[in-house]
């Protein structure tokens, strides 16, 4: 659901008052605030999935870590809880604070769609436009009914399609050296 209201923009402090629940997220992108519930297991798998794959790489190249579902506060105005983030280690660095939320753009952000047109939305659109304004250096955006990947890689300042990868395609990318997987693996049976 989004909780637009014309004139109103909604910062990390207004989700201080706002009811706490395990079966809700709270997202602001732009001062908008979107309200989700919490993904379904089939989702989850998902995540979990491509998490494993981003991982088991990660231990081997030492270059960085896999994250799920970290908190990601780029601005007063802009708060959001991407699937999976992968971050160099470098980069982890610079951006984590205290709390253990991240305070920039990490190098790689996963987001696997949930059904509906607000949540498509969400994904394709507003975290599209807000994770090429911050930096992201590449984007996928996993549709798990239709068994696809969406990549966007950084040109020119922003993210732009470079790749829709289906079936037995593989995935590659250049923050991450090595790495090649199916995207069949990301997708339970």
């Amino acid at each position: 659901m989004n909780q637009a209201v014309e004139g109103v923009r909604w910062t990390i402090h207004d989700l201080e008052v706002l009811p706490e629940n395990e079966w809700t997220r709270y997202e602001i992108i732009n001062g908008e605030l979107f309200v989700t519930r919490t993904p379904h297991r089939r989702h989850q798998q998902v995540c979990g999935k491509i998490f494993r794959q981003l991982d088991v790489w990660s231990d081997s190249s030492g270059l960085g870590e896999t994250i799920v579902a970290p908190g990601v506060l780029f601005s007063q105005a802009d708060s959001v809880i991407p699937d999976v983030v992968w971050v160099s280690r470098e980069r982890l660095a610079q951006i984590e604070d205290e709390a253990g939320h991240l305070t920039g753009a990490p190098e790689l952000v996963v987001e696997v769609l949930s059904p509906g047109k607000q949540n498509e939305f969400r994904d394709k659109e507003a975290k599209l436009k807000l994770y090429s304004v911050q930096g992201v250096r590449e984007y996928w955006i996993v549709d798990r009914f239709t068994k696809q990947v969406e990549v966007y890689r950084r040109e020119k300042a922003q993210l732009v399609l470079v790749a829709t990868l289906l079936g037995d395609d593989e995935i590659t990318s250049p923050l991450l050296p090595g790495f090649c997987c199916s995207i069949g693996l990301f997708f339970p049976e």
